[in-house]
């Protein structure tokens, strides 16, 4: 079975930083990967991806803060998280799928592979 780890998740207090983690298997070659987050009760909220040529795409309530990043030599994904919110609180999940990334994280359907999560959260 295929899985993505995350790592990195914690607690914080705004206006600090975590850098997420998202270990792959070196066997697959995932074409477009991304973050997602989700609070209880909520729809899952896509939040930045990134195709293998290096083209990234971000929802408009992380850009300027969240930088998504690859290491294709440590089959690492990552997500830098800059001047963190409380309402940044939620658990963060990395997903991939094999097809080029929809520019509008939003859209894009086709993510079928998921790591466990892990937790963030920011305090006031």
């Amino acid at each position: 079975q295929v899985k993505l780890v995350e790592s990195g998740g914690g607690s914080v207090q705004a206006g600090g930083s975590l850098k997420l983690s998202c270990k792959y298997p070196e066997t697959v070659s995932y074409y477009c990967m991304g973050w997602f987050r989700q609070t209880p009760g909520r729809e899952r909220e896509g939040l930045a991806s990134r195709d293998q040529d290096g083209t990234r795409n971000y929802a408009d309530s992380v850009k300027g803060r969240f930088t998504i990043s690859r290491d294709s030599a440590e089959n690492t994904l990552f997500l830098q998280m800059n001047n963190l919110k409380p309402e940044d609180t939620a658990r963060y999940y990395c997903a991939a799928h094999p097809f080029v990334c929809d520019a509008d994280i939003a859209r894009d359907t086709q993510f079928n592979t998921w790591g466990q999560g892990i937790q963030v959260t920011v305090s006031a």
